[in-house]
């Protein structure tokens, strides 16, 4: 009993800061992942910018150079900075967000797209939440058949997994005009000898960029050798991870690589 009743009063309270109103444009918005923290120094005017969470400072994001505030993803200093809006990614940061909104924070959880389509909707739809012109949203480019003939490329991540079919990554090779090399669906566990014997055309490693046990798969030496050097592929890891205008850009890349 005596919970709820603090919990009404912290709500009632929150309800007269001066970060509460949700009338127009946000005004000081936080993030609490990195797909939230790239598009918030993308879209939003600097000034309405009230703090990305500390995952930001481990990748190399565009538009993230120099200093932008950042909180330490406690709920304390969240509630203490007092954001009129917090964005978040469907997976990410669930304990954190769910107690923001039983405080009465605004929090939007935005599903992140299945499908190549989807993309222009999503990117719409955090311009509105940020008071912009959802207009401004990239429209969705047309969208090409897979090729019969194609070339084959491993989307290579942590731990030896590999991106299959009926996936999001799935789409993104296609629409660049390569085929997967795995055929199976989902998330597939890859093994060595059946690469060494049937070697995709390249391999796109797509991992975090450090030194670690989940990196040792694509160490291997039997890899190393059974794909040679100038058919390993580098793209940013996050860049697999946070959909949006981005995903065009990392189709186009994928492109030139083809030729």
């Amino acid at each position: 009993m005596l919970r709820h009743l603090i919990v009404s009063l912290t709500c009632t309270v929150w309800a007269w800061l001066p970060g509460s109103s949700q009338a127009g444009a946000p005004q000081h918005v936080a993030s609490l992942d990195l797909c939230m923290d790239w598009a918030l120094t993308q879209y939003a005017n600097p000034s309405q910018v009230l703090a990305l969470s500390p995952m930001h400072q481990r990748y190399a994001l565009p538009g993230l150079q120099g200093q932008w505030p950042t909180h330490d993803g406690s709920l304390e200093q969240l509630v203490q900075l007092q954001p009129d809006l917090v964005l978040v990614g469907q997976y990410s940061a669930v304990m954190l967000r769910g107690r923001l909104q039983v405080l009465g924070v605004r929090v939007e959880v935005l599903p992140l797209p299945v499908t190549l389509t989807e993309v222009e909707p999503y990117e719409r739809r955090i311009l509105q939440l940020l008071g912009l012109d959802p207009a401004q949203a990239q429209p969705t480019p047309e969208l090409i058949a897979p090729h019969a003939n194609a070339k084959r490329l491993l989307l290579l991540g942590p731990n030896g997994m590999g991106t299959g079919r009926d996936t999001f990554e799935q789409q993104i090779i296609e629409q660049a005009g390569w085929s997967n090399y795995l055929t199976d669906s989902g998330y597939v566990q890859l093994d060595l000898e059946l690469i060494s014997r049937d070697p995709p055309d390249a391999i796109i490693y797509a991992a975090p960029d450090h030194q670690a046990l989940a990196n040792r798969f694509a160490e291997h030496p039997v890899l190393r050798k059974t794909v040679p050097p100038e058919n390993w592929l580098r793209t940013d890891y996050w860049r697999w991870q946070c959909p949006g205008p981005l995903t065009w850009e990392l189709i186009g890349q994928l492109h030139q690589w083809l030729d």
